[in-house]
């Protein structure tokens, strides 16, 4: 195979970023659009033009008999990811999935299960694996340089509520969550990403906000081996986003502050800015590429770290909805 043709399922804003995306990769070609509304398919075919003869079909089902894809990028709302997964995997295509990847733990260890009994690829469009200050985090607390993982503080502010009023992602029957569901994931993520620490227990206080999702979430998570984190999810936020994460070790610290990095290694009482060059970034589109033509041996955010990320926010809703109950994972 020289070319790995996708079928993309769902192209509304973000499935447009995932076209835009691969079609700047030489080895990946757009087989299909499959998509209910025409809208969002013209939008599609007026941004891309090239994309112009692409087929397009109204149900996905359909676009897996016919397309002669060799892939799916998913990008519906969350509640259809595990159908429309199970379904192309059937079909013969590898799949890579949107986060939060599927609705709920079960429901993602049911698809994960599925994909190896069919030898197919599953991956989920975590792109911060794939960022090249966080990709630095990853090796520097590999390294050992900030010894033992003590603390861990991660921030995430966003004007969440207000952009999606009247969306489906406040109709948790599309949704099935969400700020913490939804943007928020990609903070859990990461920091299980880079720390490798297990997450041990959980307790969370989250507010809707008058809405039938969590908006803003406050979560502390103890890990296997006696490290804290606490996750701020603030979906009312005013400002647009921001993101912080600090790492705390018993011989350093690194300080992730919207794409800059700062440090203060053993001995040093002060951060400084990292300005060493950063490993390449990439995205999860070219890696996925990439995996599926045997150039690396797993995606940057194999289908385990979905799995994984549903449990821990599972356990948060859980606490959440008892009095911020612990729970034990």
């Amino acid at each position: 195979m020289d070319k790995v043709r996708f079928l993309m399922i769902g192209v509304g804003g973000m499935g447009r970023e995932h076209i835009r995306r691969l079609l700047q990769v030489p080895e990946a070609e757009i087989a299909a659009l499959a998509d209910p509304s025409a809208a969002a398919v013209g939008q599609v075919k007026e941004r891309f033009p090239e994309l112009g003869d692409v087929p397009v079909y109204t149900d996905y089902r359909e676009a897996i008999s016919q397309a002669n894809a060799d892939a799916a990028v998913i990008v519906s709302p969350h509640s259809m990811h595990f159908e429309q997964g199970m379904a192309c995997l059937s079909g013969g295509l590898h799949v890579l999935m949107e986060k939060p990847f599927v609705d709920g733990s079960e429901n993602a260890e049911r698809i994960i299960a599925h994909a190896a009994s069919v030898n197919k690829h599953l991956a989920v469009a975590y792109q911060r694996h794939l960022m090249g200050p966080y990709m630095y985090i990853r090796d520097l607390i590999r390294s050992g340089e900030l010894g033992e993982i003590n603390y861990i503080c991660a921030y995430q502010a966003q004007s969440w509520l207000k952009g999606t009023t009247g969306s489906w992602r406040q109709n948790p029957a599309l949704s099935c969550g969400g700020q913490l569901n939804d943007s928020g994931s990609h903070l859990l993520d990461v920091v299980l990403w880079v720390s490798g620490l297990e997450p041990e227990s959980v307790t969370a206080a989250i507010d809707n906000r008058g809405t039938q999702v969590d908006i803003d979430s406050a979560v502390t998570v103890r890990f296997q081996g006696g490290a804290i984190a606490t996750f701020n999810v603030v979906g009312s936020a005013s400002i647009g986003w921001h993101e912080d994460v600090s790492i705390h070790g018993d011989k350093g610290t690194v300080l992730y502050r919207n794409n800059t990095i700062y440090v203060a290694k053993e001995g040093q009482r002060n951060i400084t800015e990292v300005t060493d060059e950063l490993p390449a970034s990439s995205d999860p589109n070219r890696d996925f590429v990439d995996l599926i033509l045997g150039r690396v041996s797993e995606a940057a955010a194999p289908s385990s770290c979905g799995l994984r990320i549903a449990r821990l926010t599972e356990a948060a809703w859980k606490s959440a909805a008892n009095g911020s109950q612990v729970i034990r994972l």
